[in-house]
Parts: C-alpha cells; sequence; structure tokens
C-alpha cells in the first residue's frame, strides 16, 4: 500500500519546474501527487526493476492492451544490469519491442499522454519518460450510419474514436498530400481535434484562421463535441437558422470533401465529421448523387431541391389562398377547404408543427418493443381522429403530412429545421399581414440567406451569388467525371 507524502516532500515536489528531474524519487512523487494514484482506482501503478534499477509503470487501467503490456513487462525484466542504457533515448530504441515510442521530459505533454491511455515508463537515472502508445479504446463496429444511408456504395460509417476515423480516410485517400494535424481544445477535457486537408488544394489562409481559433477557444471543455467546438468557431450572427457547417457519418462522403479542397474537422467522441468551408449547395449535396450515373444523380439532386422548396412555400401558400379565394383558378378550386373550420387554419398549422417534433421526440426516446404499437397509435390520433373531433381539417392534414415526410429527403436535420423556422415565421406574418406579410416572409427568407457568410466569409449562395453560370449548373447537375479525374 502506497503511504502518503509527508509536507516536506509536497513542498519539494510543488517546486518542481515543467519538467522532469534526475531524481527518480522525485519525478515518482510528483506523478503520483498529479495523477492521484491513491483516490483514482482506475490508474494503476505499480513499481518493478529493470536491470538493477528502480522503474515505475502508470497506465489507465481499460485503455492498454493486456497481452502487449504482459510482453512488455516480460521483456523489461530479463534486461541485465550490464545491458541497461544510460538514456531513455537509448533504451527507446534498444530495448523497447514496440512501434509507437515517444520520449518526454515535460510533465504537461506526460500527464497529457497517460491520461489519454498511453502507457508510461519512468527508470531511475533518466530524466525523460519513455511514453508507449499502446492503448485501446473501447468501440463499436463501423457499420452502416443510421442517418446516411445510401441506396449504392460503400456501407462503412464513422464511429466515436478518433483513430479509426482518420483510418477510414486514409484507406481512401492513399496521397503523401494528405494532411491529418492534431490539436486539442477544453482546459479539463482536452478533446483531441484532428484537421484534414489536402495541403494543395486547400486555402491555407481560411486553414490558418480555423487553427488560431481553435487554440485562442477558452472553455473548460466540449461538452458536446461538435456542436461546443461549433459554437467557438463561429460566434456571430447565431439567429440565423440556417447551417454554417456540414456533418456527414460517411467516409466516402468526407473524403470527397477533402479531395475538393475543404478542410474535415475530427472531433473525439463524436461519430460524424465537420466539413467547412460550407454553402447551401453543399448542404444539399448527399453521396447518392455520385453512386448513380449522371442523369439519375441529378434528378435526385433536382428532386431535393424542388421539394424543400415546396416545403416551405406549401402551407403559407395554402393559407393566403384560402385567405383570398377569389386568386385560385378555376382548376384549383377544389383545395378550398369545405368542411366547418373550428380552428382557425393558423393555429391548425402552428399545432401541427409542433405536434410533428413531438411525435420526433417520442419515436426517439422510445423502446424498440414499442415503437410499433406507439406509431399505430400516433397515426390513428393525429389522422382520422382528430379530423372527425373537428380541431383539423383534412386539407391541413394533407398538406403537414407532406412536409413532416419531406423534410427527411434532406440530409441535414440543420437545413430542415431553418426551413421550418422561416415557414412557422412565413405562415404568421401572411396570417397577420396577408398578402404583404406573405411578401415580407419571403423576403425574410432571402434575407437569411443573402445575409448568410460561410466560415471562411464567403456568399452562403455561392456560386448563385456571385453568380458563376458555369459552377452553378455543375452544382445542380450532375456531370461525368473530367478526364483529369478519371
Amino acid at each position: 500500500m502506497v503511504t502518503k507524502l509527508d509536507e516536506a516532500a509536497k513542498k519539494k515536489i510543488q517546486d518542481l519546474q515543467g519538467s522532469m528531474s534526475g531524481n527518480y524519487s522525485e519525478n515518482k512523487n510528483y506523478l503520483k501527487q498529479k495523477l492521484e494514484t491513491e483516490r483514482n482506482f482506475d490508474i494503476v501503478w505499480r513499481e518493478i526493476e529493470i536491470g538493477g534499477r528502480r522503474a515505475s509503470i502508470c497506465f489507465i487501467d481499460g485503455f492498454c492492451k493486456d497481452e502487449m503490456m504482459q510482453k512488455m513487462l516480460q521483456f523489461f525484466m530479463d534486461i541485465q544490469a550490464e545491458e541497461m542504457p544510460k538514456e531513455a533515448a537509448e533504451m527507446s530504441k534498444k530495448f523497447m519491442p514496440y512501434v509507437e515510442v515517444e520520449i518526454s521530459g515535460e510533465w504537461s505533454k506526460i500527464v497529457q499522454d497517460i491520461l489519454s491511455g498511453v502507457f508510461g515508463l519512468m527508470v531511475e537515472g533518466f530524466g525523460e519518460c519513455v511514453l508507449i502508445d499502446s492503448r485501446t479504446y473501447p468501440a463499436r463496429s463501423v457499420d452502416e450510419p443510421e442517418k446516411d444511408k445510401v441506396l449504392r456504395g460503400s456501407r462503412d460509417g464513422f464511429v466515436e474514436t478518433i483513430i479509426f476515423n482518420t483510418a477510414l480516410i486514409r484507406r481512401r485517400i492513399r496521397s503523401t498530400d494528405l494532411r491529418m494535424e492534431i490539436m486539442n481544445a477544453g482546459r479539463s477535457s482536452r478533446t483531441d481535434i484532428v484537421l484534414c486537408y489536402m495541403d494543395s488544394r486547400v486555402d491555407h489562409a481560411f486553414l490558418e484562421r480555423v487553427k488560431d481559433r481553435i487554440r485562442s477557444i477558452k472553455v473548460d471543455a466540449l461538452t458536446l463535441n461538435q456542436e461546443s467546438l461549433a459554437e467557438c468557431l463561429y460566434t456571430g450572427r447565431w439567429f440565423n437558422p440556417f447551417p454554417k457547417f456540414k456533418y456527414t457519418e460517411r467516409p466516402d462522403a468526407a473524403a470527397a470533401q477533402i479531395l475538393e479542397g475543404d478542410i474535415v474537422i475530427l472531433v473525439d467522441n463524436s461519430p460524424s465529421a465537420m466539413i467547412i468551408p460550407t454553402s447551401v449547395l453543399d448542404i444539399i449535396e448527399e453521396a447518392d448523387d455520385y453512386y448513380f450515373p449522371p442523369v439519375t444523380g441529378s434528378y435526385l439532386r433536382l428532386s431535393r431541391i424542388l421539394i424543400a422548396v415546396m416545403t416551405y412555400f406549401l402551407t403559407p401558400t395554402f393559407l393566403l389562398l384560402m385567405m383570398y379565394p377569389e386568386w385560385i383558378p378555376e382548376g384549383l378550386r377544389f383545395i378550398i377547404v369545405k368542411d366547418t373550420i373550428n380552428i382557425p387554419l393558423l393555429w391548425q398549422f402552428l399545432l401541427l408543427e409542433l405536434a410533428i417534433d413531438g411525435l420526433k421526440l417520442a419515436a426517439v426516446n422510445t423502446p424498440n418493443m414499442l415503437s410499433t404499437p406507439l406509431s399505430v397509435l400516433a397515426a390513428l390520433v393525429l389522422g382520422e381522429f382528430s379530423v372527425k373531433s373537428g380541431w383539423f381539417n383534412s386539407e391541413v392534414m394533407l398538406y403537414m403530412a407532406f412536409v413532416a415526410i419531406a423534410n427527411y429527403t434532406q440530409q441535414s436535420y440543420e437545413l430542415g429545421y431553418a426551413i421550418k423556422f422561416m415557414r412557422m415565421i412565413t405562415l404568421i406574418l401572411t396570417a397577420v399581414f396577408g398578402v404583404y406579410g406573405y411578401i415580407a416572409g419571403v423576403g425574410l427568407l432571402l434575407f437569411a440567406l443573402i445575409n448568410n457568410k460561410t466560415v471562411s466569409g464567403e456568399s452562403y449562395l455561392s456560386p448563385l451569388l456571385p453568380f458563376d453560370g458555369k459552377k452553378l449548373l455543375g452544382r445542380i447537375f450532375r456531370r461525368r467525371l473530367p478526364e483529369s479525374i478519371r
């Protein structure tokens, strides 16, 4: 059992600077006090003898590979006194039968590496610590993500372990031009952040700005992983609902964006990649656009764009026409509500908007064994029963059902909710001010899109604004790959 340090030893430890000293006892006591080995049961500390010298090993239980640890300890204990090197660097070269080995004398790096799962070895007479990266994290398999499914293509996806995610990208881009720089943020969490980009294609000025922003993050922890990082990277215009970042859980989609010159940010403990800079047309793109021939891919992309436009305009336009029925052409007179309207149409739409979100939240928290009966119950309550009770009219139910289903044509949750918020604002303005409110709502949507900027400061509607016809056609219609890429 380890005895507690006396006050004199503690004071001597506190006098140590940022680097290790040549005194083994001082180094051992400092690290034990820093890591609180007596109070943290999962921090394993063991003192052994290597080549006639005192030595200590320290690691986090559950992060190191047991079989490898046994082989390493057996190898250390077989070293004879006459074979012992004089420096840690020499020992790492001649007596470390492992691939990833590093030497450091800085306490900040030693402590951070050990808490990250690295195996630390201190030997008497060495002024540096040997760090052996033998860690392994609990991880799930790289199955296809639930949200980013495709009809054709690869079936693997990112996971919460960052090293697995970088390997999935490396598997697709075998180029010496690919860079993966690791940084960290958070005073307590020290969360790993990896920037992935092609060195010859990325905007280096923008890359440096991103690095500076990450270095300047002054938070205790990235509690919400990528969302915490996103809020730190982009601090302005939080009231604009349109997303500034694109997220994907697909390695093939992330690799494609890297090859186009974008920056992909991976955050440890997050199963998705953050892509910057991102315009609205970037967010609308999906992997299925490229896994099918150009004609099919173009149709899928155009369908998503048109459906996104319809989800915004459908309910406000219907409400406007119900306020001015004389504007309805003769061939469309059937859309007029024929049943008694007990509740104003505006309140019906707003109540259904809220009810649909409630159903989404309920679906997330519903156990799998109850999902089917509860789905049937929800369909009955919000379907036939709600119409017969007089709360809602069948026409309102029809259009809101289309809007609810059409939202899932977009891979981006953030874009779907941005359209939803703008649709609700337009509904309210239309109900209060009539046609002028409808025009104001559409104007507010255009203002939010035009006034929005990407993280790099470029136009959110590029290449529509500023207009570039050739690039715009390429973003809307899927073309064959150029000869230089094939």
